[in-house]
């Protein structure tokens, strides 16, 4: 008995009959095998009833022949047992028909032509020819149903016996497992073949290298020949010093020699004077030096004040806008106050302050083309982001003296004299991240944390990012057609990826479709984009952002962060629901009461790291400090969010209107060092060894409730399989019955 599946032998054997049949059937009407036994007499042609398919037959030479059959004439069915075919016989009668009223007018006058009688005779044996091979095959079909049924009646045994079916699953599963080893077996030769290629490219280079140190050797050696040779010039100048020196080897006549001590002299006498005009324009230099130091001391006390008054300025206009949105949401007034109070907002709506004015026209977006004064997704908050705009410019004019000057200061002091190489993980280093790194000094940063984190996949593969690049050009990835989507949807607030044809979008997509062939079992993820152009705007280097992708997704963020179902994201949020409930009490029974799931807004928080969440001046020191300490960063911020705004949120007492405001509120905050100070300070105690407890907890309770639900699946399953079973064995059964 075969190990293959019985029913796929069943069909086997019915595909060998069927094609069997068909043979016959094409073969041509007059075609004879001619059977081993006696012609039957006449009246054996008479038609007789088939015997019952079920019914087995013993032996083919004791039973009766099977009845006869004949062919459809026009060849478009099969045949008919026990009868003639209807189109033949009215077709042969027809012929016959004819043939006799030709021959009736002849029949008087002489007899039949022997030629004709001859041919009827032949045609008569050629049908009875015919008509003995259908019942051969009548037979044959009897014998090969019989033998189906055996076979079937063989296969439900076979089926039947316990602990055949698991063998066949452990032979499938041992036949997948050498297919695995086959590939293995022939990725493992391919990369041979790549270490065989690479071997003997080196061996070229350093071939190559060999060559141009024998060309270097030989320039010295030519060249200490000619040192060797002036030397010896210069020796006999000394010696006869009426002799010049000549770079032919020989003399120079005495009037050239001449001509050229004059012209040395002149020379000197030339920079003599350089010298006394140069310390005169020095002692110029540094006289208008001295004045230009003063009058910028001036000017810059000058914008201080400037500034001061600006910022004032936009404080009280804020304050007004603010006394206005009061009093538009206020429902004591009467119809004819609230009017004077919308004519109000829209006339501060339609007249554009002269501090937003000078901030547009100066810039509107920062150093890495984010906009400066956010947008909102939401029509009605139009006086909300004037006051936020307000609120923004007045903070910066306020603090950025103050502030920026003493960080970037403290920066310049502790990276004076130290390369890359020379930082290492410190108090100090960690205190100066938390408080921001200049923009001046990012990008250097940057580079060392992620250089630190990928070391040892660096120094195995130092041209990793060169060879996927090659690969994702000559092999395709099954994720490319979701990133060319996804190119278009990133950072479209940004101006450097506001254009189609930016020349930033296509580093993107080969960064993208390198990590993608870097991690297989992630290849690509929505979200991904938003790391990586991050990434490209920071370290301006398609190498550095592909590495940093890299860090963040395979060395920062915890296992399975990206993979398909998301299970270390969404333990990240049951995390971040208890945390919530400890640090934040009020607000957690608040979101409790109007049944808020804070998840709906903070998963895309954790999986794009606050990417378009927050403005770029909190954004970008966020993931200065998060790339150095990892993820308790994020939950961190999302706390001081949370915090930060806890007095507005418990204001609002409707879920959609809460739902509402969770959308854009972290858009509203307008000072980060407060942000940063609640993050680092009003959340401590936070350690580290909480976190990794608690997700190792929520984790392990979603992977078994990820396997209930899997079971359920599997058993769903089975259970269709079987039901489908079922009807097919009846079906099956209704077939044999009919048969």
């Amino acid at each position: 008995m075969s190990i293959k599946h019985p029913l796929i032998e069943i069909q086997n054997s019915v595909h060998s009959l069927r094609k069997r049949t068909t043979q016959d059937w094409t073969q041509s009407l007059f075609h004879v095998d001619a059977p081993p036994w006696i012609p039957p007499s006449s009246a054996d042609t008479d038609a007789t009833v088939p015997p019952d398919p079920r019914t087995p037959i013993e032996s083919p030479s004791p039973s009766p022949p099977p009845p006869f059959t004949l062919a459809d004439p026009a060849g478009q069915g099969p045949p008919t047992e026990g009868r003639v075919s209807p189109s033949l016989f009215d077709s042969w009668s027809r012929k016959t028909k004819k043939r006799s009223a030709s021959t009736l007018p002849a029949l008087g006058r002489d007899s039949l032509p022997s030629d004709r009688t001859s041919r009827l005779l032949q045609e008569k044996q050629m049908l009875m020819e015919e008509v003995k091979a259908q019942k051969e095959l009548v037979w044959i079909l009897h014998k090969s149903l019989e033998a189906s049924q055996l076979e079937k009646r063989s296969c439900a045994e076979f089926l039947a016996e316990e602990g055949e079916q698991e063998r066949l699953e452990l032979l499938r599963h041992r036949e997948r497992q050498a297919a695995d080893l086959r590939d293995r077996l022939e990725e493992a030769k391919t990369e041979v073949e790549e270490k065989k290629s690479s071997l003997a490219q080196r061996d070229a280079q350093l071939a190559e290298l060999q060559e141009n140190i024998r060309m270097l050797k030989e320039k010295n050696e030519a060249k200490q020949e000619v040192i060797i040779k002036l030397s010896e010039q210069v020796s006999a100048c000394m010696a006869d010093p009426r002799r010049p020196i000549s770079s032919s080897g020989g003399s120079l006549d005495s009037q050239t020699f001449r001509r050229l001590q004059q012209e040395v002299e002149n020379l000197k006498d030339d920079i003599e004077a350089y010298k006394y005009q140069n310390k005169f324009l020095n002692s110029e230099i540094y006289q208008l030096t001295k004045l230009w130091r003063r009058s910028s001391e001036q000017e810059k006390s000058l914008m201080v004040k400037c500034a001061y008054l600006e910022a004032s300025n936009c404080q009280v206009e804020s304050r007004y806008l603010g006394v206005l949105r009061t009093l538009q949401e206020a429902k004591s007034l009467d119809p004819v106050q609230r009017g004077a109070v919308q004519k109000m907002i829209e006339d501060a709506l339609k007249g554009e302050l002269k501090s937003v004015v000078r901030l547009s026209a100066a810039r509107d977006h920062d150093e890495y083309g984010f906009k400066i004064i956010p947008d909102y997704e939401v029509e009605d908050m139009k006086l909300l982001a004037k006051i936020q705009a307000l609120e923004i410019r007045s903070h910066n004019l306020l603090h950025q003296d103050g502030v920026q000057h003493p960080l970037l200061s403290r920066w310049a002091q502790y990276l004076a004299g130290r390369s890359d190489g020379d930082l290492c993980p410190s108090p100090e280093l960690k205190g100066l991240i938390r408080g921001g790194v200049p923009q001046e000094y990012r990008q250097r940063v940057w580079r060392w944390v992620v250089r630190a984190r990928t070391r040892t996949i660096r120094e195995h593969h130092p041209q990793r990012y060169q060879q996927l690049c090659e690969k994702s050009r000559t092999s395709p990835h099954p994720a490319s057609r979701q990133i060319q989507l996804d190119l278009h949807r990133t950072l479209t607030t940004n101006q450097r990826f506001s254009s189609p044809s930016s020349p930033v979008l296509q580093q993107l997509s080969r960064v993208l479709l390198a990590f993608s062939w870097q991690n297989p079992d992630i290849g690509y993820c929505q979200g991904l984009n938003r790391l990586a152009a991050i990434a490209l705007l920071v370290l301006q280097s398609e190498e550095d952002a592909f590495w940093c992708l890299v860090a963040v997704v395979e060395t920062i963020m915890p296992q399975d962060y990206y993979t398909k179902n998301l299970v270390a994201s969404q333990a990240d949020q049951r995390v971040l629901k208890d945390f919530l409930t400890e640090k934040l009490p009020r607000l957690a029974a608040h979101f409790e009461d109007h049944s808020i799931d804070v998840s709906l807004v903070t998963f895309n928080w954790f999986l794009v790291v606050f990417v378009e969440s927050l403005p770029s001046d909190i954004l970008l020191p966020l993931w200065d400090a998060f790339l150095y300490e990892g993820t308790k960063v994020i939950f961190r911020y999302a706390l001081a969010l949370f915090k930060y705004k806890e007095d507005d949120i418990l204001k609002i007492r409707d879920s959609v209107e809460i739902y509402q405001y969770l959308r854009f509120f972290t858009k509203t905050i307008s000072d980060g060092r407060k942000l940063t100070s609640v993050a680092f300070n009003d959340m401590n105690p936070f350690p580290s060894r909480l976190l990794r407890n608690r997700r190792r907890l929520h984790l392990e309770r979603l992977q078994g409730e990820l396997r209930e639900l899997e079971e359920q699946q599997r058993a769903f399953v089975t259970e269709s399989a079987v039901r489908k079973d079922k009807e097919v064995d009846t079906m099956v059964s209704e077939d044999d019955e009919e048969l």
